[in-house]
C-alpha cells in the first residue's frame, strides 16, 4: 500500500536533526527548524484513508522514499498500534519509539542529518520532492 505526497524544499533547510525528519504543509520555516526537509506539502495525515491508517497502526515495516530531480533516499522504520496519525500539518519520522499525533513511523534508520546530501542540496534550492510512504 502506497501514499504519495508532493512537497518542496526551502532555503532554510539545514537537515541537521539527529533523531527525526519532517515534512509539513506549512509554507515557510525558520533556520532553527533543523528537522524539516519539506514544506508546502500537498497532503497531510488528514488525507490518509482509514485503510492506510489501519495498515500503519501495526508493528509492520514502513518505507519512506524521498525523491528530487537529482537524488533520492530511502528510510526504513516501523508502524505501531499506538500511532495516532491525526496531525493536520506535520508528518514526522523518528529514530526513537516516541509516538504522538505527528509521528508517521518509529525506529527509523535515518534522521535529517543522515539524508543524502545531494537531496538536501536540491531542497535548499527549493526543488520539488516526492515523498512515497509504503506499508508492507
Amino acid at each position: 500500500m502506497k501514499f504519495t505526497i508532493i512537497t518542496h524544499g526551502h532555503s532554510n533547510v539545514t537537515s541537521k536533526h539527529k533523531t527525526t525528519f519532517e515534512v509539513t504543509t506549512d509554507p515557510d520555516i525558520g533556520i532553527a527548524a533543523d528537522c524539516i526537509v519539506g514544506v508546502a506539502s500537498d497532503k497531510s495525515m488528514k488525507n490518509f484513508s482509514e485503510e492506510f491508517k489501519n495498515a500503519l497502526a501495526k508493528d509492520v515495516p514502513v518505507k519512506v522514499i524521498l525523491s528530487t530531480k537529482n537524488a533520492h533516499d530511502e528510510i526504513s522504520g516501523f508502524g505501531h498500534p499506538n500511532l495516532l496519525l491525526d496531525h493536520p500539518t506535520d508528518i514526522v519520522c523518528r529514530k526513537s519509539e516516541y509516538k504522538c499525533g505527528r509521528t508517521l513511523m518509529i525506529k527509523a534508520d535515518k534522521a535529517a542529518c543522515d539524508l543524502n546530501r545531494d537531496l538536501i542540496n536540491d531542497l535548499i534550492n527549493r526543488e520539488e520532492m516526492k515523498v512515497e510512504i509504503i506499508v508492507n
